[in-house]
């Protein structure tokens, strides 16, 4: 969702200042520059699984870290703070009017998930929105929430299913899952540099081109290394 669907504007890597500020981390540390930097490269993954590997697996520090990561995350969306990628609703709705079943995926808590789509009015826009507890716990770059998106929109082919997100992780979850597209779009966290270490099949300027690779991809092989 953020940097996909949704803009991020830098929210996100904020939200996760503020965790790692709760969890004690001095400014200018060097323990806070790694786990920054963690932090930016494992975009897109569970938030509560980057911060396990963040804290060595202190599972309470990690959830002290998560709730602040959602805190500040929240306040933002209060603040009126989201607002749709250009083109993104445009582009669900054109998928959707085609026949197309749309699921949005996030590595979010449920919670903050379904605060975002409240503070988009996005709560009928799509067909399902899964966070990583909708899928035994496992995100990204894990498939489980793509598969779960599989058999909750009763999919017959995993071939025929086409993953977008803004981060590695995305696309690697795209790959393990199957999918015939997997495409890296260059709104958010990560870009061409990233998505060239992953198997994918397209780079968009935004997933408001989407739909024109949907409409092209009939017979798609397997993702390129």
């Amino acid at each position: 969702m953020a940097g996909t669907t949704v803009r991020d504007d830098g929210s996100v890597l904020a939200a996760f200042d503020a965790a790692l500020t709760a969890l004690g981390l001095a400014p200018g540390s060097p323990e806070l520059a790694r786990a920054r930097e963690y932090a930016l490269a494992t975009m897109g993954q569970s938030k509560i699984e980057v911060f396990r590997v963040i804290v060595d697996g202190d599972e309470a520090r990690a959830r002290r870290a998560n709730a602040a990561f959602e805190d500040a995350y929240a306040r933002h969306l209060a603040g009126g703070g989201a607002s749709p990628i250009p083109g993104a609703e445009e582009a669900i709705l054109r998928l959707r009017s085609a026949g197309v079943r749309v699921a949005l995926t996030t590595g979010f808590g449920p919670d903050t998930r379904d605060a975002l789509l409240d503070a988009l009015g996005w709560g009928d826009l799509v067909d399902l929105a899964l966070a990583p507890a909708d899928a035994g716990g496992r995100g990204r770059p894990y498939p489980d929430m793509i598969l779960t998106a599989v058999l909750r929109l009763r999919v017959d082919d995993v071939t025929a299913v086409a993953v977008a997100g803004d981060t590695a992780s995305d696309l690697l979850a795209g790959t393990r899952a199957g999918a015939g597209v997997v495409a890296g779009v260059l709104t958010g966290a990560h870009g061409e540099a990233e998505f060239a270490t992953v198997a994918h099949t397209h780079v968009l300027g935004s997933v408001a081109e989407l739909p024109d690779v949907i409409e092209r991809a009939a017979g798609l092989g397997a993702p390129r290394p």
